[in-house]
């Protein structure tokens, strides 16, 4: 099944808000997209308390990622990609 990276822009939100933005976003793909798999996400904190985050979701498709986040709001989409594999150190053994 195809993996995305989503990188969202949240304005400045409380470490309470982002926990509660989380629980909504598992019940919202429980519920509504139980196809898509949340796998894991970065998030970045700016000098002036403006959040990213990186999050890779299993999904069927580009649409229904979209459709989720949509749900979840307090957010922008800044991009969205497939991913086309992954890398690790492992990969690449000393030679």
């Amino acid at each position: 099944m195809p993996r995305y990276l989503i990188e969202r822009f949240f304005d400045r939100i409380s470490d309470e808000d982002m926990l509660a933005a989380t629980v909504r976003s598992d019940r919202i793909a429980a519920e509504r997209y139980p196809e898509i798999t949340w796998e894991h996400s970065h998030v970045i904190v700016d000098d002036e308390g403006f959040v990213r985050t990186y999050c890779v979701y299993e999904a069927p498709s580009e649409d229904l990622v979209r459709k989720h986040s949509s749900r979840l709001g307090q957010h922008t989409i800044d991009d969205l990609q497939e991913i086309a594999g992954d890398v690790s150190p492992a990969d690449f053994p000393p030679v």
